[in-house]
């Protein structure tokens, strides 16, 4: 099914940093990788379900969370030129634990997974693309571990807000402590406390 989505320059242009597509790999992607858009707090994808395809932020932000005791634990955000997938369920074709969210009005494209072998022996770029992407979410998965066993909530929140600032204004509190696994009065204690130190800071250089 071809797509005339008017983004799909920008998945070009994204997905450079993993492999460059031909041409022909271009067009095949375009008539073939189906492309969704999701609203606003979608939860497009349930725990329960069996992942078939890997999918790729061409535009907006998702979240990946966990059910736990019947609480939602957000475990990462997926940006522009991000991949995401439920590993497990995807490699083992099981049931998947994880659950994915739009937070903004997102687009992504789907690669499918039914798609494999005959894909690959044609174009060997596209082989590459799904193995660095799973190696780029499997990455993800043990920063998100060592994160957690190795960094308090503030040094957390101190690297979050170094390596990905946006997201403070793209993401609601209450999904950031979320991820932080502390609760939003926690997180605002720590935000106005770094607040303080830093205008300190600045006040001990003048």
């Amino acid at each position: 099914m071809k797509t005339n989505y008017t983004g799909f320059s920008k998945f070009l242009k994204h997905i450079t940093k993993y492999a460059p597509l031909t041409e022909e790999e271009a067009e095949f992607a375009r008539n073939h990788f189906p492309i969704k858009k999701y609203s606003k707090n979608e939860v497009f994808f349930k725990e329960g379900n069996t992942a078939r395809s890997i999918a790729f932020v061409i535009e907006g932000c998702v979240r990946l969370f966990y059910s736990v005791d019947g609480n939602e634990k957000t475990a990462y955000f997926y940006t522009e030129g991000k991949f995401f997938c439920a590993n497990e369920s995807f490699a083992r074709n099981t049931s998947a634990r994880e659950n994915f969210q739009a937070l903004e009005s997102t687009t992504i494209m789907l690669f499918p997974k039914s798609l494999g072998d005959e894909l690959f022996e044609t174009f060997p770029n596209f082989e590459m693309v799904e193995r660095l992407a799973l190696i780029d979410e499997l990455i993800t998965n043990n920063r998100i571990i060592e994160s957690f066993v190795s960094k308090s909530p503030e040094e957390r929140y101190i690297e979050l807000l170094k390596t990905n600032k946006e997201l403070f204004q793209r993401v609601h509190q209450q999904y950031i402590a979320s991820y932080l696994g502390i609760s939003p009065q926690s997180l605002s204690r720590i935000r106005k406390r770094i607040t303080k130190n830093s205008s300190q800071a600045v006040i001990n250089l003048s």
